[in-house]
């Protein structure tokens, strides 16, 4: 499957088994064979302990109990003479409240929990700023950024301490997981620990915050993926993201370029590493590269009347199976109906070269498109229309029902809901002469509870329906995938998090080979400098 990097949202498993054995057969213990894995984890804990250390010679700067009103969360940031508090992060001010103690207010939990900075939908304007305590997993459609338009238009806010042109912001994350299928497999299921290791940096100049000006922004996510017992396994991933965008009085130009270097491991985004979507379309250990260039260039013709012209370039490559590369090229009118309501009508259309023995092919897409900013708490994004497909080989048109929906709730500080729904055309990467329809749906619920607890739940659902891209060829398959993913985590410091998770998702296919289910209990820690 093809959707969005994405966010980069992506679903994939680690290299084939290849265990290392002694001479009498016996599985070798790796944790005598890498003592760096120990000195690794000592050097994260051993930062812990300094950082309580600290904490135990300098005044508290955790919040106190004292929440800050509904009304602060929907001011504009200029909208408050206080000052900004002393933070190694830039966090929107609240009004004031007498409070019991001199600690500072706890923040938001838009600020605790902000919405990813994924590639966004083309249609969707760049202008919503959050800022960062602890980023949890969003919304987003299977493959989380490549294929698939993220239609949250948020990012989070980034800050050197004081404001700037230049902006910076390093993060450590480090997981302990169990997985009791690590090849997700039906017939050969092989349970094992691993410790992932993530750091991440993001670097800016300009308005990354608002992107209602010039900016450019690149965040960088290397992820090393260690087993205890399938030392074989070991994998290094690469995340890359790259944004850029400027604005004339009339014309507006965005390009984002996602990246992702797959070796094992299921990583759906910068933001979501813990693996939500599994590649059903595999189904199996594989290896992909992940490419994906969006531009969009926005010119106003009038107070309410604007032309969009779209490019994207998705590509997929397997390196032992079916590759693709897809180019389109999209062009909309907008017309701003209401002050908070813009609705645009318009086409796409592309080709899509596929590795032999599948064949290449063309599309065209009608849509109509929706953006509802319906109050500063509730946000609405929809696109839906038709596609029509050819082939080069000899089966007629292929034509189905194609659409994104997007939809941000934030009732109350505390409190944040995403919602988002789509169906796409992919091709096959390894059944040849085979696409599939794409339908999926995912929700994620993030709740403060007391001062420091944050609880999380996520919960997805996908249907991959196959067809043939050649009038030989039998397609049959039909695959049925769904997770489920409580999280709870505790803000220790504003430079200091922990939590726990529990994965579940499972793949119910027609055809057994391709069915499994999957369980992953994981623990994690994170620090920000």
């Amino acid at each position: 499957m093809r959707t969005g990097l994405p966010s980069i949202i992506l679903r994939f498993a680690p290299f084939p088994l290849r265990t290392t054995t002694d001479a009498v057969g016996k599985i070798s213990n790796p944790l005598v064979r890498r003592p760096i894995l120990a000195f690794v984890a000592g050097i994260f804990f051993a930062a812990v302990l300094a950082t309580q250390a600290q904490e135990s010679i300098e005044p508290d700067v955790l919040p106190s109990l004292a929440e800050p009103p509904a009304a602060s969360a929907e001011a504009p940031p200029s909208a408050s003479t206080e000052p900004l508090p002393a933070l190694p992060q830039s966090l929107p001010p609240t009004p004031a409240e007498p409070v019991p103690s001199a600690a500072e207010p706890l923040p938001s939990s838009e600020q605790a929990f902000p919405s990813s900075p994924e590639p966004l939908s083309p249609s969707t304007n760049y202008t919503t700023a959050q800022t960062t305590v602890i980023p949890p997993p969003v919304a987003t459609a299977p493959y989380g950024g490549g294929g698939s338009k993220n239609v949250f238009p948020a990012g989070e806010t980034i800050s050197s301490g004081e404001p700037r042109r230049f902006h910076y912001e390093l993060r450590l994350t480090v997981r302990g997981v169990w997985d009791d299928n690590i090849f997700i497999s039906h017939t050969n299921k092989v349970s094992d620990y691993y410790f992932a290791i993530e750091p991440q940096i993001t670097i800016g100049v300009g308005d990354i915050e608002g992107r209602n000006r010039g900016y450019l922004r690149l965040d960088y996510m290397p992820s090393a993926i260690l087993f205890v017992d399938h030392s074989d396994e070991d994998a290094f991933n690469q995340l890359i993201h790259l944004e850029g965008g400027y604005s004339w009085t009339r014309l507006t130009l965005r390009l984002t370029e996602d990246i992702a270097l797959l070796q094992s491991a299921n990583l759906n985004s910068i933001y979501d590493t813990t693996g939500l979507w599994a590649n059903t379309d595999a189904s199996a250990p594989t290896r992909v590269n992940i490419f994906y260039t969006a531009l969009t260039a926005n010119y106003a013709l009038t107070p309410k009347i604007s032309l969009q012209g779209e490019f994207g370039s998705p590509s997929y490559v397997y390196p032992s199976h079916i590759s693709n590369y897809t180019i389109s090229g999209g062009l909309y009118l907008y017309y701003n109906w209401l002050p908070k309501v813009s609705v645009g009508i318009g086409g796409t259309f592309g080709y899509d070269w596929v590795d032999a023995p599948s064949t290449d092919q063309t599309f065209e897409q009608v849509n109509a498109r929706l953006n509802y900013e319906v109050t500063a708490k509730v946000g609405l994004y929809a696109s839906g229309g038709v596609e029509f497909r050819q082939f080069d080989g000899n089966r007629s048109t292929y034509d189905t029902p194609v659409f994104e929906v997007g939809a941000t709730y934030h009732p109350f500080d505390g409190t944040n809901l995403s919602l988002a729904a789509g169906r796409r055309i992919y091709n096959s990467g390894f059944l040849a002469n085979q696409d599939f329809a794409d339908t999926y749906f995912t929700a994620r619920l993030q709740q403060r509870l007391f001062r420091r607890l944050y609880f999380g739940l996520g919960a997805g659902y996908e249907n991959s329906d196959y067809f043939a891209a050649d009038r030989d060829v039998s397609a049959t398959r039909n695959d049925d995938y769904w997770f489920i993913e409580p999280s709870v985590d505790v803000l220790i410091t504003r430079w200091l998090s922990a939590g726990v998770y529990y994965l579940h998702r499972e793949d119910i296919s027609n055809e057994d080979f391709f069915s499994f289910d999957d369980n992953q209990v994981g623990v994690r820690a994170t620090l920000r400098f």
